[in-house]
């Protein structure tokens, strides 16, 4: 009789081909109900065979088989075979189990792997042994001692949908006894050649469809899913085709725990001896470890020891190189709950033999790969900061890690068996797998059986959690709008750990409120319909902790949701409103949206919705706060967050009582509700249009405007008024939000074109009729400039500045600059015009200020104020002038705006009226050119005083170029000079091209470095390190002939107003009136800064609170001050105490929420809300890395280091260490932070500094003379030079151990005095602390023409006693930098010399040529003459080359205060001579990469010039 399929079977199942064929029905909604049995008991030595029909790629794991001995006529059908219970054994993936539990987990062939077409079969022998069966080949005993009666079983799961049973038969061939190899081969040649004879495109698991079409069950869509899915399971044995060898089905019983079967791993060459088991080669982890790690489970299993109080020092490396292809996947055994971060994985080159083990893997910074959190580091820099969805994090015990190194390169990472995607290409060939049990991560194990069925459950569970619509029918799905009795919207049962659901679902409460702040979160029990508005009430509240109520949207199924202890936290799929910002995946993406959650009372409303154009909309007090986010996903469940003080809320399900929802933002939609705390109206109905440009986004009722992508756009965020500006009523917005990634700001005007019949273009002077708008300092009349220089300038208008516009009752425009009138901008406008605002360039966001609406009359119609200039002034409003001193062939005219060149073709040099202040630009319009010379413009910036030049024609140079008797920075062409040397070439566009109406100008920034603009775009930095007190200079030189100035300086403001700034020397009135000037509260700030009393547990707090103390332990030591910190305000702290018992140190940055009622994590690494902070070298926020390689490392810095942080007038957060500005950390920091100090580790003891604390505007201590130094008194480049080094008193150097030690070595050397230099101050210690502290960069340029150099990093220069004779200003203006490596034992006589010639005798680094000496190489003597002796000197420069062992030998000595051994190296810096070396390739035959600026090809100089080198310093390396 055919074999057939019992008609009972699991509930999804469809039997058709007359009960042949079984097919599980909604394969894309369900995994599981696909059971089928036989319908008939077994007989001994039949193979029950199936052929796999489809398979889809929506699940992981697929078909599983087996026997059960329950008679499928009353057995009660579980969800999959691995529940059936009462005598079954079934086959899953490699895994055979018993009645559910595991008795081997590594067998035969993955059934995972098994493509469409593939056969697999069931047998029981007649000794009672269970057989699995693959395309006709045994898979050998699977289990023992299974009774006579036994059906056979089907289970249609994950990828598998549909089966036909092919038959029910004895195997081909008699396979029960086997005496000895050759019979079984004999035996087995049948099936053989069969298994052989498959062709190449059916070899498993490459196995792929024939075609893609859906009849196959494949869509366009599902490729890729296929090949992923094919390759994720795949190992290095199941990669691999079985060889043809065949099997001893029957005989004696295998060892417990194997299978009899032999396997071929072809890819090795190997056979193992037990069933797919490698024992020589299968994955372990290596035995040399991390310092704390244990392994044990013949060292599958890794366990890092003292996890409560050590959180790192615990990497573990596989025994071997991973093989492509080949999957490496450990499983979480244990976590513990004290640390933040947990496991990272990953790869790397290095052999684990040869490794010396980091504390953690992310401090390697060579050929490793690590996966951390959700991004991929790359040698411990961040490459890919949000890789995938899932964070490692969050993982937690029982989940499953793995990666996989494909043939083509590419990294994989795969979470619970998805596969991540590419992290990483070119990935070399030999890597090891890594595993950093770090912080929260404790125990893990390899998993050999990539498919065991607790994965595959907990994979489909996170995949229904990712997709709401898995598991539902599709008629579920379908939400009709329609539906008389919609299901009502209640609290999903499954809640936050500190929650509960009560009043039938429509409550949710933190019962302990007062306990605990967080793990309330709460999801709504079914998914939103397309403009279904979720409601909240909260109903209590309490006044313990900081932070409120949150509201949003999730992808995740509230039943398959692990949930966090913030909805915040969650990376994946989740939008939330938190304060008045709106959050994405855990990141913000609105920083100013709506109404403030923070600060709702008990009986406010708060709400969501998602449209069915997929914007989300928050609503407070049932008014709408605007589009929120786009492209929502449908099928979102609601979320609220009862965090903090949000105790209590209630759902309101009576949609009677709410407004309609608008179809958009729109002016109706502006009434609040009397209940909301924010229900004060404004004095004005002027809102911003609903309509607006593409990238424009209306929130705030209609108040605020933002341009969305703001740093990958620049342009299209035109917003516009909703009505006519009346006569006389000022339109008046704030600057809320800047970016510096773009030139060109904010645009501000007005048109005569309605909204509705506006088609918004890139930009608004594109608009070429009735439209008028002031761009920078034009005034432009339909995209035509009608005027220059009107009184202000947009573009220089920073994060607080108020604009206005206003037209008066006789038809003119008035612009007002933080309520100031500048003026008559143009006439004539016509009775309705619209206000119009361009978010263009650097301005992001702005906001309608209360002072929108009508001015008094007396301002409808306004004359020239004392800050407006009269229209007939041949040069509007410009207040640069150019000085009376200049060229000798210089004419000044139009009242100092205009320069002339009267004659020839040089001496044109001329100068601005006065210093430039920080930030502001000197910038000109060319007015005539000459094409009968050559050359162009020069501009620049000089330290020389035009009034300090005589008054004889002769007192100026011909040329800017050679203008030296004072500090000159210049661009001429495309190059940098600076005093005549040129600096830089190919910077920016070329001066040379320059035409008449081209405008270029000049700024120094207050970043000390110097900026050419050309026609409005900066080029970028041209020069560093340049003075503070500069005039700007410029050269009308060749073909330029005549230049007019086109900008003004900044407005003066009154003494009363004027806010003081370091960076600059005016700024906007406030907004808010104070009867305080800026100067008092400042001196008030300095005064009242002191710590909280609200302080970490183990802080200790004396000094009148301004020393803070740990007492005990390394973390519970966080500090707040117990003032904000104001703006432009220095906060200092000086590290009193050390303690070297401890790992890691101080950390220092802000945090925005009041900490009067702060609950203090352990760590600041903890704080996830409203935080940035500088950690070690690195900068954080809310606790992810958002910046690396900033500054020096603080975990470097000793005793007596000053460390401060300040936020600058444009929300930018620096970092200062002992008094230097270590540039932007961070930027939008709110107003108000706090500064925030975490006591960690080494660092036990700070104290606030005031004294040092300099007065806000106030020019640094002795920065003033430092800048003005020249750059031949400066060492080794600009940011070497002394006046980057700390102030005298906080200098690092002083307490730098590794100085002291290299100098403890030198004094051992008894090399006389009088080589070395006198001056202590040139003395540079190059480890890695004290030059990030100076923040010198790892390359430099020097000479003519320029050649890179590298700085010594790891070694301690001591200044030589340059000979006198020599010409220092030549030398080190015009000579590059090398570098020679010696032995201890030439060093005097080099010394001697004075310079590296021919007796310097360094066999190290002293190439003798052939003396013919009996056919032999021999050296020449040390007293031969000098022309006898025909020496090469080898350069380099870079360190790296020239302190190899071979050229600067190891010597050890005993440090004679410490008493311990070190091994030192000596070398020297010299200056050679441009002209007298070769450049070659090296020479020691190194293949690897010695330094990345420099190649193997061009990394050694050799010289054999008499006087082609100099001694310039001694360097020394102690290790």
């Amino acid at each position: 009789m055919a074999a057939e399929l019992h008609p009972r079977s699991g509930k999804l199942i469809g039997l058709s081909n007359s009960n042949r064929t079984a097919q599980r029905n909604q394969p894309i909604q369900e995994f599981n109900h696909g059971l089928v049995l036989s319908r008939e008991p077994l007989r001994d030595r039949d193979v029950f065979t199936v052929r796999i029909d489809k398979k889809v790629n929506s699940w992981s794991g697929s078909i599983e088989i087996g026997v059960t001995a329950l008679d499928p006529a009353t057995l009660d059908f579980p969800s999959s075979a691995t529940g059936l219970k009462g005598g079954s054994w079934i086959v899953s993936g490699y895994s055979v189990l018993r009645d559910g539990r595991s008795i081997l987990e590594e067998y035969g062939r993955d059934l995972d792997q098994l493509g469409e077409g593939d056969l697999v079969g069931i047998q029981r022998d007649t000794q009672g042994n269970l057989h699995l069966w693959v395309n006709g080949e045994d898979c050998g005993v699977a289990a023992t001692g299974l009774p006579p009666r036994l059906w056979a079983v089907i289970d249609l799961y994950g990828k598998c949908t549909q089966i036909t049973v092919v038959s029910s038969e004895p195997p081909p061939s008699d396979q029960e006894t086997c005496e000895d190899s050759e019979e079984q081969a004999e035996a087995a040649a049948p099936v053989s050649q069969e298994v052989s004879a498959l062709p190449r495109s059916q070899s498993r698991p490459d196995k792929f469809p024939n075609s893609l079409g859906t009849e196959n069950g494949f869509g366009e869509q599902d490729l890729s899913d296929f090949v992923n899915s094919a390759i994720l399971s795949a190992y290095s044995n199941s990669v691999s085709e079985p060889m043809d060898v065949p099997r001893c089905s029957q005989g004696s019983s295998p060892p417990e725990g194997l299978g009899a079967s032999l396997t071929v791993a072809t890819n090795l060459g190997s056979v193992s001896p037990v069933g797919g088991v490698m024992t020589n080669d299968a994955l372990l982890f290596h035995e040399k470890c991390g310092t704390l790690i244990k392994l044990s489970n013949n060292n599958k299993t890794a366990e890092r020891r003292r996890p409560l109080d050590e959180f790192n020092n615990g990497v573990v490396m596989t025994n071997r190189p991973l093989r492509d292809n080949e999957m490496f996947e450990i499983r979480i055994d244990k976590l513990v709950d004290k640390w933040s971060g947990s496991i990272e994985i990953g790869v790397t080159t290095h052999n684990p033999n040869n490794l010396d083990y980091p504390a953690t893997m992310t401090n390697l910074r060579s050929g490793t790969i690590m996966m951390s959190g959700s991004g991929i580091l790359t040698n411990g820099k961040g490459t890919r900061r949000e890789y995938c969805e899932f964070s490692l994090d969050e993982l937690q015990e029982g989940d499953h890690i793995g990666l996989m190194r494909k043939s083509n390169g590419a990294l994989h990472f795969y979470i619970n068996g998805i596969d991540q995607g590419v992290a990483a290409t070119q990935t070399p060939t030999i890597v090891y797998g890594v595993v950093d049990l770090y912080g929260m991560a404790v125990k893990v194990t390899i998993v050999h059986n990539h498919n065991h069925s607790d994965r595959l459950r907990r994979n489909n569970a996170i995949m229904r959690a990712l997709s709401p619509d898995v598991g539902r029918s599709r008629t579920a799905l379908h939400l009709s709008t329609d539906s008389d009795v919609p299901e009502r919207l209640l609290f999903h049962s499954n809640c936050g750990q500190k929650a509960a659901i009560i009043n039938d679902g429509k409550t949710a409460l933190r019962p302990h409120a007062t306990d605990d702040f967080n793990h309330g979160v709460v999801l709504s029990s079914r998914p939103l319909r397309s403009n279904e508005v979720f409601q909240v009430r909260i109903d209590k509240m309490v006044d313990k902790w900081a932070g409120s109520i949150e509201i949003g949207v999730t992808t995740h199924n509230p039943a398959y949701l692990q949930l966090p202890s913030t909805m915040t936290n969650l990376r994946s799929g989740t939008w939330m409103m938190t304060g008045n910002g709106v959050m994405h995946n855990g990141t913000t993406i609105l920083d100013e949206y709506g109404h403030n959650l923070d600060r709702l009372k008990a009986g406010d409303t708060v709400g969501v919705v998602r449209k069915d154009d997929g914007s989300l909309h928050f609503f407070v007090n049932g008014v709408a706060q605007g589009p929120a986010a786009w492209n929502v996903p449908p099928n979102v469940y609601a979320v609220v967050d009862l965090y903090g003080q949000a105790a209590q809320a209630t759902i309101m399900d009576d949609l009677a009582d709410l407004p309609p929802l608008p179809d958009d933002v729109s002016e109706g939609n502006n009434q609040l509700s009397p209940v909301s705390p924010c229900s004060v109206m404004s004095a004005t109905d002027l809102r911003f249009h609903h309509l607006h440009g593409n990238n424009a986004v209306i929130t705030n009722g209609g108040r605020t405007a933002l341009r969305q992508n703001c740093r990958s756009e620049f342009n299209d965020a035109i917003v516009i008024s909703n009505r006519c500006l009346r006569d006389g009523e000022l339109f008046e917005i704030v600057i809320q939000k800047m970016v510096d990634r773009w030139s060109g700001s904010i645009e501000a005007g007005v048109t005569a074109i309605r909204p509705e019949d506006l088609e918004f273009p890139n930009t608004m002077t594109d608009i070429d009729y009735d439209t008028w708008m002031l761009s920078g300092t034009a005034i432009m009349q339909d995209g035509n400039t009608m005027r220059n220089n009107y009184g202000c300038d947009l573009d220089s208008l920073t994060t607080g500045s108020r604009i206005g516009m206003m037209r008066s009752a006789s038809g003119d425009l008035h612009y007002y600059i933080n309520g100031v009138d500048q003026g008559v901008a143009c006439s004539g406008l016509p009775p309705e015009v619209f206000a119009v605002i361009d978010l263009y360039g650097q301005c992001v966001q702005v906001s309608i200020t209360s002072s929108s609406g009508p001015l008094d009359n007396s301002l409808s119609t306004s004359n020239n104020t004392e800050k407006s200039f009269p229209i007939q002034s041949p040069v509007p409003g410009v207040a640069h002038r150019f000085h009376s001193k200049h060229g000798k062939n210089i004419l000044v005219q139009n009242d100092g705006c205009q320069a002339i060149r009267a004659g020839g073709f040089s001496h044109g040099i001329v100068f601005s009226m006065k210093e430039l202040k920080s930030d502001e630009l000197f910038e000109v319009k060319i007015d005539q050119v000459d094409d009968q010379w050559s050359g162009s413009l020069h501009i620049g910036l000089t330290t020389l005083q035009p009034s300090d030049i005589p008054c004889t024609t002769t007192g100026l140079s011909a040329s800017l170029l050679e203008l030296r008797s004072k500090v000159t920075w210049l661009v001429t062409g495309s190059e940098v000079r600076r005093n005549g040397i040129l600096q830089k070439q190919n910077y920016g566009c070329s001066l040379d091209r320059l035409g008449v109406g081209n405008r270029v100008g000049v700024k120094r920034c207050s970043d000390d470095t110097m900026h050419i603009l050309i026609d409005g775009e900066d080029m970028g930095p041209a020069a560093t390190a340049v003075a503070k007190n500069v005039y700007a200079v410029l050269d009308l030189y060749g073909k330029i002939t005549s230049i007019s100035i086109v900008s003004s300086t900044v407005l003066e403001e009154t003494e009363s107003t004027k806010a003081p700034s370091l960076s600059s020397d005016s700024c906007s009135e406030e907004e808010e009136e104070e009867p305080t000037p800026c100067e008092m509260e400042s001196s008030l700030a300095v005064k009242t800064m002191e710590f909280l009393e609200n302080h970490g547990k183990n802080i200790l707090l004396s000094n009148q609170n301004f020393t803070a103390t740990r007492v005990s332990s390394y973390n519970q030591g966080l500090l707040v001050t117990s003032q904000p910190l104001p703006r432009q305000h220095l906060f200092q702290v000086q590290i009193d105490r050390l303690n070297p018992t401890w790992t890691s140190s101080l950390s220092l940055g802000v945090i925005g929420n009041c900490p009067e009622r702060f609950n203090f994590p352990s760590t600041a690494c903890c704080l996830k809300r409203s935080t940035w902070l500088v950690q070690r070298d690195s900068v954080f926020h809310n606790s992810l890395k958002i910046c690396e390689n900033y500054g020096p490392n603080l975990d470097t810095c000793p005793e007596g280091t000053l460390l401060g942080i300040l936020v600058d007038g444009n929300n930018c957060l620096h970092l200062y260490v002992n008094g230097i500005d270590q540039g932007l950390a961070a930027q939008d920091i709110p107003n108000p932070c706090f500064p925030l100090v975490d006591l960690y580790g080494q660092c036990e003891q700070v104290t606030i500094i005031t004294n040092h604390v300099q007065a806000v505007g106030a020019e640094p201590v002795d920065t003033r003379c430092q800048a003005d130094m020249e750059k031949a008194d400066m060492v080794d480049g600009i940011k070497e030079s002394v006046c980057w080094t700390p102030p005298p008193e906080v200098n690092p150097m002083k307490t730098c151990e590794y100085q002291a030690l290299c100098t403890r070595f030198k004094d051992l050397l008894t090399l006389p005095d009088g080589y070395f230099n006198e001056d202590a101050k040139l003395n540079l210690c190059y480890c890695e602390s004290c030059h990030k502290l100076r923040g010198d960069e790892a390359y430099y340029k020097r000479g003519e023409p320029p050649r890179d150099y590298a700085l010594p990093f790891g070694w301690c220069r001591f200044a030589l006693r340059i000979n006198p004779r020599s010409d220092m200003a030549n030398t080190f203006k015009k000579w590059h930098i090398a570098y020679h490596g010696c032995s201890v034992g030439t060093l005097r006589t080099t010394l001697d010399q004075g310079e590296l010639v021919s007796g310097s005798l360094s066999i190290f680094s002293v190439a003798p040529t052939k003396v013919d000496v009996q056919n032999e190489y021999t050296e020449t003597e040390e007293n031969s003459a000098p022309e006898r002796e025909a020496v090469k000197v080898k350069l380099s420069p870079t360190m790296r080359y020239s302190g190899l062992e071979a050229f600067a030998p190891k010597v050890q000595f005993r440090d004679p205060r410490s008493h311990r051994c070190h091994q030192a190296q000596v070398a020297f810096q010299v200056c050679v001579h441009p002209g007298s070396y070769k450049v070659g390739s090296q020479s020691l035959g190194i293949v690897e990469a010695l330094d990345p600026r420099f190649s193997n090809s061009e990394i050694e100089w050799i010289t054999k010039e008499k006087g082609g080198t100099l001694l310039y310093g001694l360097l020394i390396r102690v290790e």
